[in-house]
């Protein structure tokens, strides 16, 4: 299912409305081996974000609430969405996650937790840097300017920038895992708010 609507999707807004600009295409990894992160203001980051990446698919971890519903649900697995438990989250949360990427799949993580409105800030959670460190995975960053209206996907124009992937890997060895967590959430914190800076010299709609 993933593939069929990523496709049918790519056709008409990147291929035929040109609704969705990329920048920093040479910062994704040749491999599906990482996680990507993106700023999360609506739902259209989603979609979004996998065309930015398409052929290549994204598995979404989602907020286990959205799979109450079994056929819903079920829907969201047919788009490559798994449950996490947010509220509280345990070692079976990363199980999944690392095991996607250790099978050279990419997982898409919206860090806040939650849609942020307008110059909200949140703070990263460490979920991704966490998944990304023990599957020994890059990340890479992202983030979005356009529209946050699901109508604004086909009429408006939206741009996603990549940053530099994070490599996971190549911290000192002397330094505690809390330490490299730390390092590494703040390392994400501040590229995903350059990226930010940076979409504001672009004149797109955020209607």
């Amino acid at each position: 299912m993933y593939k069929f609507i990523s496709s049918l999707l790519y056709f008409y807004i990147r291929t035929l409305g040109k609704g969705l600009i990329v920048k920093g295409k040479e910062h994704i990894p040749e491999h599906n081996k990482y996680v990507v992160t993106c700023t999360h203001e609506s739902y259209n980051e989603v979609i979004m974000l996998g065309l930015a990446l398409y052929p290549n698919e994204i598995h979404y971890m989602a907020k286990k609430e959205l799979f109450q519903n079994k056929f819903f649900g079920d829907f969201l697995k047919s788009l490559n969405a798994f449950p996490v438990d947010r509220e509280n989250p345990g070692p079976s949360t990363l199980k999944q996650p690392i095991k996607l990427l250790k099978d050279n799949k990419t997982v898409g993580i919206f860090p806040t937790g939650h849609r942020t409105k307008g110059n909200e800030e949140a703070p990263l959670k460490r979920g991704a840097v966490t998944i990304a460190m023990l599957s020994g995975s890059p990340i890479l960053p992202a983030a979005y300017v356009g529209p946050k209206h699901i109508m604004g996907l086909i009429t408006g124009q939206a741009m996603i920038k990549f940053g530099e992937p994070i490599e996971t890997k190549s911290l000192p060895k002397s330094m505690k895992r809390n330490e490299k967590l730390e390092y590494l959430t703040k390392e994400l914190e501040q590229r995903t708010k350059q990226l930010q800076a940076d979409l504001k010299q672009y004149n797109i709609t955020n209607d």
